[in-house]
C-alpha cells in the first residue's frame, strides 16, 4: 500500500462519517470502523447488503424498518438501491441516530456509501423530511409486492434507452406475465392470487444484479430491465427464472397449487425509443402466450 493510500485508509478509520464500498454483487468490500459499528459487522467480514439488513433486523439494531413486513421492506429497498449514479436519502438507526446517506455507483457497479450524522436537526424538521421521503417511496412502489411500480419502471426504461442512445451501451427488457392468473383468482380466491404474486416477486429477485430493475406494471404483469446486457445473456437469465417458477409452490399448506409464467424479450437497438423497445418485448410476450405459455420469445 502506498503512503497516500495508507494515509487515506487511516483517515477513513478515524472519521465519524460512515464509509463503505460495495462490489458489483452488492457484497461489502471494505468499510470503516464507524460503519462496521453502526451495522454490527466484524472487521474483515464481507456480507452482502441484504445479509446485513436481515441480520441487523433479527438482532434489533441497525436501520429502522418502517414496515411490519420485513421481506416487503427489503424488496422495496432493493428496487431503489443502485439504480442511479448518485442517490441521497435519510435513514433512522435504532440507536436514535438520524443519518444523511449517499450512494455513488459507477458504471461497473461498484458503490461508495457515505453517511453523516444529522441527528442535531430540529425534531419538527426531521418529521417533515421523513414524511416527505415516505411519500416519495410510496409513489414509486407497488403496495402489494414492495417492488417498483409502473411509474418507476417507465422512468427506468427511459434511462436505459438514453444510455443506449448517448453512450452506445446495451440493454434488454423483459415483460413477464403469470399464466392463467385469472383462473387462479377465480378458482382459489384473490388471497391465493396475491400469494402467487408475492411468491413470483421473491423468486425472481435472487437472479438480479443490484442495477437491474424489476417492477410490477399491471395486475399479473412485470417488467425486468437488464442494463449493459445483450439478448443472449438476457435469455440465460430468463431461462433460469422460468425454471424456478415452474417448480414453485407458493402455498406450503397447499402443495398442489403451482403456476408458470411467459416472457417477452427485446434488446435495445439504435434508433429505439422507450415505446418501440417496450412494444417489441410486449409483442414477444404475446407470441410466447400463443405458442403455449411457460416459455419466452424475443423480438
Amino acid at each position: 500500500m502506498s503512503e497516500v493510500a495508507a494515509r487515506f485508509s487511516s483517515l477513513a478509520e478515524q472519521t465519524e462519517l460512515l464509509v463503505a464500498l460495495y462490489d458489483p454483487e452488492d457484497r461489502l468490500f471494505r468499510a470503516n470502523h464507524a460503519f462496521r459499528q453502526a451495522f454490527a459487522i466484524a472487521e474483515g467480514e464481507r456480507p452482502s447488503w441484504a445479509e446485513i439488513m436481515r441480520r441487523n433486523h433479527g438482532m434489533g439494531q441497525g436501520s429502522v424498518i418502517s414496515s411490519d413486513d420485513f421481506e416487503n421492506w427489503l424488496a422495496s429497498a432493493r428496487s431503489r438501491r443502485g439504480k442511479l449514479p448518485y442517490r441521497a436519502f435519510e435513514a433512522d438507526l435504532l440507536d436514535g441516530r438520524w443519518l444523511w446517506m449517499t450512494e455513488t455507483t459507477d458504471r461497473d457497479g461498484w458503490m461508495l456509501c457515505i453517511a453523516s450524522d444529522i441527528t442535531s436537526l430540529r425534531a419538527e424538521e426531521r418529521e417533515l423530511r421523513r414524511d416527505r421521503d415516505l411519500a416519495l417511496k410510496a409513489s414509486q412502489t407497488d403496495a402489494l409486492t414492495g417492488i417498483s411500480n409502473r411509474r418507476s419502471m417507465v422512468a427506468q426504461l427511459d434511462a436505459l434507452v438514453r444510455r443506449g442512445a448517448m453512450e452506445g451501451r446495451p440493454g434488454s427488457i423483459c415483460i413477464m406475465d403469470i399464466d392463467f392468473f385469472k383462473q387462479i383468482n377465480d378458482v382459489h380466491g384473490h388471497q391465493v392470487g396475491d400469494a402467487v404474486l408475492l411468491d413470483f416477486t421473491r423468486r425472481v429477485q435472487p437472479f438480479l444484479r443490484r442495477h437491474d430493475c424489476f417492477g410490477r406494471i399491471g395486475g399479473e404483469e412485470f417488467m425486468l430491465l437488464l442494463p449493459d446486457t445483450g439478448l443472449l445473456d438476457a435469455e440465460a437469465v430468463i431461462n433460469r427464472v422460468l425454471a424456478v417458477i415452474r417448480d414453485a409452490r407458493p402455498l406450503p399448506e397447499a402443495p398442489g397449487i403451482s403456476y408458470s409464467c411467459s416472457a417477452g424479450l427485446a434488446a435495445y437497438m439504435a434508433g429505439d425509443t422507450s415505446q418501440t423497445l417496450y412494444a417489441r418485448a410486449d409483442a414477444a410476450l404475446y407470441a410466447a402466450k400463443r405458442a403455449g405459455r411457460d416459455r419466452w420469445e424475443s423480438r
